[in-house]
Formats: C-alpha cells, structure tokens, sequence
C-alpha cells in the first residue's frame, strides 16, 4: 500500500492518505468538511488529485413507487377559504392607503471631493489568491516554460507561489521572516534564503536580482522528506531568484519570488507571498 496526496475541494488542504482508503470517507483537518477519497493516481499521473465533497440530494428508497402521482380529489370552497380571500383584501387596502410610510424610498449618499478621506476608510489588504478562491491551487509541471536560469523578460505571476522543490509539488501555506531567513514552507517541503541577518526592514521596498555566476549571492536551501528522513541541499550561485520585496505593514512583509536552482529535478518557485515577521531571541553577551 503506498501513500498520496489529494486536495479538498473545499479549501484546497493538501491531505494525505493510503491507497486502501480509496473510496472512504474522511474529513478536512482544516475546514472540517467530509470528503470522499478518490482513487490512488497511477504512476503515470503527476497532478494533484481532489476529493469529493460529500452530500447532494439523497436517494429514494428502495421499493418506493415512483410512478405517476395519484391525483387527489377536487376540494370544496369552504368558508376559510373566503375568510382569507377578505383578509387578503384589507391588507392590499391598508397597504395602499399607507404605502409612502411603508415603502420609503432610500436617499441618495452625499457626494464628497474625496469618499476614502472624508470617511476615513483605507485600502484593504489584498488577500493571497488562495484565499480569494476556494478551488485547490495545483502546482505547474517543472518544464522549460517554467523552468529556466535566464531571468531575462521574467514575469512572476500575481498568484500564491508555487512549484516544484526537487520532484515534488509545492504550493506556499506558510511563510516567516525570521533571523534574517525568508522560509517558504508546505507540508513536507521548505525553500529558505539567507540574508546574513539583514532584517525585512531593511529589505522593504527593493527588488533583488541573482544569476548562477553571481558571487557572494545569498545563500538558498531547499528542504524535504524522502520517506522518514529529513533531507537537505544548499546553493550559493547555482541559481537564478527574482525577489521584489513590499513595505513592511505591522507584523508582515509581502513581495513576489522567482527561483530556480541547478538540480536535477529542476526545482522552482515563483509567484507570491505575506510573510510573518517573526523576533528572533537576543543573543547573550
């Protein structure tokens, strides 16, 4: 029995689950929602596999009859029939009578030189396109589209960074700032740049180029798991990164990544990110 990973097609939660439990019913660790787990991928099938949402209109039982409905016997008039009939009428009355108090019609707003400062609103933050979508973002295949060390008319793309770090498909769920280190992390996988204690502060606002013949570039990490081990590989220049970074807002720092390292599997990231700003402990003297 090997193990996969699927998506839920609520929240887009990367869950992983046996092969013998295809078919069965789960639920999201993240929303909560049951899901039925689709079947194993084959070797063939490098996507993201999405589960079922359990629910939908429930089946008739078995041995009802379904056939045409018996139609039921014609009604007499009755006298509550005719008492509502006059209720009805008085109310259609009383509604006419009274129908500028009832229905008043809404005023128009006053117009301002300025509506954002005359009513002391603000820009709302945009949210990661991960949020803004409950459809499960599935990471594109490492080709030579997206793939390459030539950062020459390279545009990162405004969605949720995601990739493939060495064979394997990573999508960002978690990123921190943290002792001068940008980590971008999902489930098992972790891509990690090393600053040399430059802090988000001074890093706000600047866009960084590296190529693979670029000395002294800041030092990458890739991180995973091959079965229960903990691997790892770094690279100081084998590599190409696009790092555009935003102001710092309160306990975050935003910005948009390309990078691609020289390995084999040909890993990358691109697209963006909301980091966590997180305070590394003093040092001792």
């Amino acid at each position: 029995m090997s193990e996969f990973k699927y998506a839920c097609p609520v929240c887009g939660q990367h869950i992983k689950c046996d092969s013998s439990q295809s078919g069965t019913q789960m639920e999201c660790p993240t929303c909560f929602q049951k899901i039925i787990v689709p079947q194993a991928p084959t070797d063939e099938q490098k996507f993201i596999l999405t589960g079922t949402k359990v629910g939908g209109e429930r089946p008739l039982p078995k041995g009802l009859d379904t056939g045409p409905a018996r139609s039921s016997p014609v009604k007499t008039f009755s006298g509550a029939a005719a008492v509502l009939i006059i209720f009805a009428c008085i109310a259609a009355a009383v509604a006419f009578v009274y129908r500028g108090t009832i229905f008043k019609r809404p005023m128009p707003p006053a117009e301002t030189n300025s509506p954002t400062a005359a009513q002391g609103l603000t820009s709302p933050i945009s949210e990661p396109s991960s949020q803004k979508s409950s459809s499960p973002l599935v990471a594109p295949p490492a080709n030579d589209m997206n793939w390459t060390l030539n950062l020459s008319g390279m545009a990162i793309p405004d969605s949720t960074a995601a990739g493939r770090v060495k064979g394997q498909d990573f999508i960002c769920q978690h990123a921190y700032f943290s002792g001068g280190y940008l980590t971008l992390r999902d489930e098992d996988l972790s891509v990690s740049i090393n600053f040399s204690g430059s802090g988000p502060e001074a890093l706000a606002g600047k866009s960084l180029s590296v190529t693979t013949n670029a000395p002294l570039a800041a030092h990458v990490s890739l991180r995973w798991k091959n079965g229960d081990q903990n691997m790892r590989e770094g690279f100081t220049n084998d590599y190409a990164m696009l790092l555009n970074f935003d102001g710092v807002n309160g306990s975050h720092i935003g910005g948009k990544i390309y990078l691609c390292t020289s390995d084999e599997q040909k890993s990358y990231v691109a697209g963006a990110f909301t980091a966590e700003i997180r305070k590394g402990k003093p040092k001792k003297q």
